[in-house]
């Protein structure tokens, strides 16, 4: 004798729970990993931009003269760009001396040194001028005490 489940329904869906759940988690994954990606290259930017600013005003500020933190400074810009994957060409740099330095730097004053970079968010392709403005813009400041040796303007 045979008798019928009336609880199973038959109705040809077998198997679309699982496709349903692959399509909707793409759905989701997918901005989920190209949020993470994106943070992931504004986090290691800003880190680079800080990194910069700190090494930047230490390099000034321990420098003998002018000419010598001059050539010091593009060597770590250079790295700073190198090892943190910063476009060089966004790179902007503000140095200032914090109360009333009559010169900057000069010596035994506070040198401030602003170093700023955009971000390019990934995947946006360059069209119509979207690459320029899809940038995230990052910026850091690193204060040091200038050496009382130091001798000269930049």
């Amino acid at each position: 004798m045979h008798r019928e489940n009336p609880s199973i329904d038959d109705s040809g869906q077998d198997g679309s729970a699982a496709l349903e759940f692959i399509l909707v988690g793409l759905i989701l994954l997918v901005p989920i990993v190209y949020l993470i990606v994106a943070l992931g290259a504004i986090q290691g930017h800003a880190l680079g931009v800080e990194a910069g600013a700190r090494q930047l005003a230490r390099t000034i500020a321990t420098s003998d003269d002018a000419a010598t933190a001059d050539a010091r400074a593009e060597r770590v810009i250079a790295a700073i760009a190198q090892e943190y994957g910063i476009d060089r060409d966004t790179v902007r740099i503000d140095i200032t001396c914090a109360r009333g330095a009559s010169m900057c730097p000069e010596a035994g004053a506070t040198l401030l040194v602003t170093l700023s970079a955009s971000v390019a968010l990934p995947l946006v392709p360059a069209v119509l001028g979207l690459e320029s403005l899809a940038r995230v813009p990052v910026e850091a400041t690193g204060a040091q005490k200038v050496s009382r040796y130091w001798e000269g303007a930049p």
